[in-house]
């Protein structure tokens, strides 16, 4: 399994220590670095200011929003972060959801996977050095009755990966149709179909093979013997992400929670947490749910958690560090981390 990380809004730790960790990162053979996109800093800016203070490590958009943006922009930025990269870019992108997309944005959010594979479909186009000529349901190019011409960007042809962030039955399935690499969030190996299955399904009715995607899966790791304690810490978190990462009706990650088998449980977490009974959502949180869906504990029991994703399929791991509270701390725990995952045997043995 390959081992990346990512950046969030690194104004809250500063962006010379972010740099610093990135580069330590960088050294000890960390695949990628994947850079975050909400409602506050970007995922591109960081990104060209990374790639020049690294030299190897690859850098991911994790991810950029495809409401906001047109697909010709998204397709000039990829290849302009590319070249400043000299080929390290890897373009993810995701829908996100209604509240950031029509709050934020003022951009409708209706048929977002149509959305997406129109992006894809025209980013493909451009890097492959065509004219951008295309008929969709949301994008023409050029506008109809203008006075636009088509135009093919100013870029030698490039091979940039593009990975999706899909989480709906139907987005995983297209993943796997049409993806280099999948960003997965809300996964637990112990019910890894909840999202492989479709994404299998997909690659298959394309005739694609699994193998030829990279599955990514976002991991939070905490290594202490304290084992209740950092089950304790990480219950604040999951209940916003299931209370507030969406809309009372459209919540992606509640749905694959519920996929995993925890329908009544995220139900009644995201009730609590939608009347204002924040601590209430946390505490109704049942211990084996952050268990199944992240890997706290002892080394021995993190090791076995992540063999778990080995034998599930997973390809790339996505390490959330925020456990550790100083940057110091949170190199030792990624040092620690690769020393683990390079000692994992092999599939089958």
């Amino acid at each position: 399994m390959k081992l990346t990380i990512g950046v969030g809004d690194y104004r809250k730790i500063g962006i010379e220590e972010t740099i610093e960790y990135i580069q330590f990162a960088e050294k000890i053979g960390i695949d990628s670095v994947w850079s975050a996109e909400a409602w506050s800093t970007d995922a591109v800016t960081c990104l060209a200011f990374i790639a020049a203070r690294t030299s190897k490590i690859k850098l991911g958009s994790g991810v950029m929003q495809v409401g906001p943006r047109a697909p010709s922009m998204i397709a000039m930025t990829a290849l302009s972060l590319n070249a400043l990269s000299k080929g390290r870019f890897l373009l993810g992108l995701g829908a996100s959801g209604p509240q950031v997309i029509e709050g934020l944005a003022g951009v409708p959010y209706n048929e977002p996977l149509t959305r997406l594979r129109e992006t894809v479909e025209i980013c493909r186009m451009a890097f492959a050095g065509e004219k951008i000529i295309y008929e969709g349901k949301h994008h023409v190019l050029p506008r109809p009755g203008g006075e636009g011409k088509a135009l093919r960007l100013d870029f030698a042809p490039a091979e940039i990966p593009i990975y999706l962030a899909t989480l709906g039955p139907r987005s995983l399935q297209y993943t796997g149709a049409a993806a280099d690499g999948w960003m997965g969030t809300s996964f637990s190996p112990i019910h890894a179909g909840a999202h492989l299955d479709y994404i299998a399904q997909g690659a298959k009715d394309a005739g694609r093979e699994l193998s030829q995607i990279d599955l990514g899966a976002a991991v939070t790791i905490g290594i202490s013997d304290d084992v209740e304690g950092l089950i304790a810490s990480r219950k604040p978190g999951l209940a916003f992400q299931i209370g507030a990462m969406g809309s009372a009706d459209t919540n992606f990650y509640n749905k694959a929670f519920e996929r995993a088998g925890y329908t009544e449980d995220t139900k009644a977490v995201q009730a609590l947490w939608l009347a204002g009974k924040r601590e209430e959502a946390a505490l109704r949180i049942p211990d084996v749910m952050i268990n199944e869906f992240q890997a706290l504990g002892t080394a021995e029991m993190v090791r076995a958690r992540l063999m778990s994703y080995k034998q599930a399929g997973i390809t790339s791991l996505n390490l959330r560090l925020d456990i550790a509270k100083t940057m110091k701390e949170r190199m030792a725990l990624l040092e620690q981390i690769v020393d683990i995952v390079n000692s994992l045997p092999k599939v089958g043995h």
